[in-house]
């Protein structure tokens, strides 16, 4: 049970500080009524599932868990559909159980689902033919055709993107829940991709082995009700800070803050300055709380982001996702695990191999090779055995579409081909093959640790 936020001192102090990244609202009036009829909605999640789930992440920092997070880059109205959320959540699924049974760990499954609708930019503007508008800031804030009517930002929207997530939740509670989710399904998650991929195929003999093992156990007259259902959360960037606040509650069983539009949250690399209003706002709630770390990230910088948003040191409550690059992870990372984990803080360290290792092809399309993905998971695992820490996950963006964004892969994509189906509304994401590599080559770098 939860009541709103506005009744508990501290659940705004944010506005007192300067945000970035936040929409430039042109109507005022129409932002405040969309605020105030969202504070009056029902939670999306509740404040024991992001307990349950901060426990879950103490697992994953005391080196006892594997975090799997993974989703699109940028969630689209449009795409609020049974087979698109069935599509993303099988491929998590299957990515889960690979680490689950060949890397021999605990995972913890989150999805970038239900509540990913808004994009930090790195220009305010873009220009197009001599014709320049405001940047495309994801379907919670505006339009992503180039019109001026589709680029204006709409308060509208953010009411949209909490039905959207009402919906997205729903469905992925059914299936997670009403046997869809089931182990003894591994074959069925398979069936349309096992004839025309090497990485279906090579899932397809790890099933086998899973349903002899599962054999195994019923003849010895063990059926664990795990088997039936699996735990699955959702996260998303707290990025505009009106919808986070709007749907902050006091729980009632504790009196403490949780923003109930997600279980985790995270705060974006471009968003994590120690002295603005987004570290404010994520130090006020009880949610399990992500901060992206980038190639310029400091140790002291990282400590002083403990002592802010982790000050009881509680294993699950800070998350450091680190996005450097492939070419700047080997450099970058152990400076930075090793300070942290001096300071006697437990995080968990996961691996975002994304965002460090964008360009932009001949094409002019945004894309990301396959080989700089892995090797950035590579060197996360290399610093992590080195120093005898955790490498505790991975952050991917990926789709469960045969989508073709990211070059390279088992079942190759090539630069040429990347005009196929180029469907994302932002950064490009791996696809289903390419995300089922990624998670057999993790789980042989995870056994190797």
């Amino acid at each position: 049970m939860t009541v709103n936020a506005e009744t508990h001192a501290g659940g705004n102090t944010w506005r007192h500080l300067p945000a970035a990244q936040q929409p430039d609202w042109p109507d005022q009036e129409a932002l405040r009524d969309v605020i105030a009829e969202l504070e009056s909605y029902p939670p999306l999640v509740f404040a024991g599932e992001c307990d349950q789930l901060r426990e879950r992440l103490g697992a994953v920092a005391r080196g006892e868990a594997f975090l799997l997070q993974g989703g699109d880059c940028a969630e689209a109205f449009d795409a609020v559909s049974a087979e698109h959320i069935r599509n993303k959540l099988k491929t998590l699924l299957q990515m889960g159980a690979v680490l689950t049974y060949a890397g021999s760990v605990p995972v913890v499954k989150v999805g970038r689902i239900a509540g990913q609708y808004s994009k930090p930019r790195s220009k305010p503007t873009e220009t197009r033919d001599g014709v320049t508008l405001p940047t495309y800031r994801g379907d919670s804030v505006n339009g992503f055709e180039f019109t001026e009517a589709a680029r204006i930002p709409d308060p509208q929207r953010l009411k949209r993107m909490y039905h959207a997530s009402a919906a997205t939740l729903n469905l992925v509670r059914a299936f997670t829940t009403g046997g869809y989710a089931d182990l003894r399904q591994v074959h069925a998650w398979n069936q349309d991709f096992v004839k025309s991929s090497p990485s279906g195929q090579r899932y397809e003999a790890l099933a086998r082995e899973i349903d002899r093992a599962m054999n195994f156990m019923n003849a010895c007259g063990v059926d664990p009700e795990e088997f039936r259902t699996v735990e699955f959360y959702s996260s998303h960037e707290a990025l505009v800070l009106d919808y986070e606040s709007a749907l902050t509650r006091v729980d009632s069983r504790t009196g403490k803050l949780y923003d109930v539009s997600g279980h985790m949250l995270w705060i974006g690399e471009r968003t994590r300055q120690l002295d603005h209003a987004h570290i404010e706002f994520a130090s006020r709630i009880r949610n399990p709380i992500g901060v992206k770390l980038g190639p310029t990230t400091t140790a002291e910088d990282a400590l002083t982001l403990i002592e802010r948003l982790d000050p009881e040191r509680e294993p699950g409550r800070l998350t450091f996702i680190t996005r450097m690059g492939a070419d700047k992870i080997r450099d970058k990372l152990p400076e930075l695990v090793d300070k942290v984990t001096a300071s006697g803080a437990q995080v968990a360290w996961i691996c975002d191999p994304m965002h460090g290792n964008t360009f932009e092809a001949a094409s002019g399309h945004k894309t990301r090779r396959f080989d700089d993905v892995l090797d950035e998971v590579k060197g996360f695992f290399e610093v992590h055995k080195g120093l005898g820490t955790h490498p505790g996950g991975i952050h991917v963006e990926l789709t469960g579409d045969d989508v073709t964004e990211c070059v390279g892969g088992g079942d190759e994509i090539f630069v040429d081909d990347l005009h196929q189906r180029y469907e994302t509304a932002c950064d490009p994401r791996l696809n289903r093959s390419q995300s089922l590599d990624l998670a057999f080559l993790v789980a042989e770098m995870y056994r190797d640790q």
